[in-house]
């Protein structure tokens, strides 16, 4: 990787992430708030200029959500730079292989028939998880091992687990609401809980990708040519889903449905460095994290002491993109 976009990058992360810390309905201020951080270090003598109850907004409120969206953000954008890698489609997304349906299948379930919100986490992941098995299989009995018959299948999918959910929401109609605020995405936490649960999904699934990313390069040229080359196709293809999925999952279960990260990200990033996942990956990874951080800290600033879904935000900056992308693509295909 180029040392000058690897400095960019972590430039670019640590701004977003003194940003997110510093900024909201009570303002810390980025200076005051790297102040604090250093105060804690050994040996370096710095005091902290902020008081406890400052002190406490920082670390027991704003912190976690910064983490949070640090998490979510760097495993949206990296599992969509593997997932059209995989693909070989620029408009693939995290979402693809009904992750997305499966998850607010599950979040609905639990918001509907009144279970506890402790529950809601697991059954967004084990209904996220579900929904991208099915998938797997379905496209696996039908087409082998094409990445054009995966793609069908999750659209299959996806299309009728969003059935059961909209069956679901009819059959409860005083839940619509909540479900749909959870579906916009939120980065709204009780603490550190939820990024321990979210740190060893997002750091294995991250881990495995950046593996494979010098492979992805090379199914870039195909499937018969890449298997000429002695790279097993196939079990590249599997791992690099499943781990995308696996972190995926993980993210909607946390933040609930976050949508385009996955597009824009990664695509900005190919305009600047080219197409070799090599770089495209990493890069995704941590760019991803500081976007979502930013997109946040417009959600709960915008319209202060309000909050924006985080969603809302990200599909305001997408949508166009997207639009983009796709003329774009449609413009240099065949």
């Amino acid at each position: 990787m180029p040392v000058r976009w690897a400095a960019a990058a972590l430039a670019f992360l640590l701004l977003a992430t003194l940003l997110g810390l510093g900024l909201g309905p009570v303002g810390l201020g980025a200076g005051r708030v790297a102040r604090d951080v250093l105060s804690h270090v050994p040996f370096l003598h710095i005091s902290s200029p902020l008081n406890g109850t400052e002190d406490a907004i920082l670390w027991q409120l704003r912190a976690p959500r910064v983490v949070l969206g640090l998490l979510v953000g760097a495993m949206l954008a990296s599992a969509g730079a593997a997932y059209q890698g995989v693909f070989r489609n620029p408009l693939a997304d995290p979402y693809l292989l009904g992750a997305a349906a499966g998850a607010g299948l599950g979040a609905t379930l639990v918001i509907a028939y009144g279970a506890a919100d402790d529950l809601r986490p697991v059954a967004a992941f084990a209904g996220a998880t579900v929904g991208v098995g099915a998938a797997y299989a379905l496209g696996r009995s039908v087409g082998g091992r094409s990445t054009a018959a995966l793609v069908l299948a999750g659209v299959t999918v996806a299309s009728f687990l969003t059935a059961i959910q909209t069956f679901v929401q009819q059959r409860h109609a005083d839940s619509v609401q909540e479900v749909y605020a959870w579906i916009l995405g939120q980065l709204d936490t009780s603490g550190w809980t939820e990024v321990l649960i979210a740190v060893p999904y997002v750091a294995f699934s991250a881990g495995v990708l950046l593996l494979h990313r010098r492979l992805l390069d090379v199914l870039a040229v195909g499937d018969e040519e890449a298997s000429s080359l002695g790279v097993p196709v196939a079990r590249v293809r599997f791992l690099v889903v499943a781990a995308a999925t696996l972190g995926t999952a993980a993210a909607v279960a946390l933040s609930g449905l976050i949508g385009f990260v996955g597009i824009i990200v990664p695509h900005a990033v190919r305009l600047l460095v080219g197409t070799s996942y090599r770089v495209v990956l990493p890069l995704s990874l941590v760019f991803g994290a500081g976007f979502l951080v930013l997109a946040d800290l417009i959600a709960r600033t915008v319209i202060s002491p309000a909050e924006l879904p985080i969603g809302v935000v990200t599909a305001f900056f997408g949508a166009p993109f997207f639009a983009v992308v796709l003329r774009t693509t449609r413009t240099v295909g065949p």
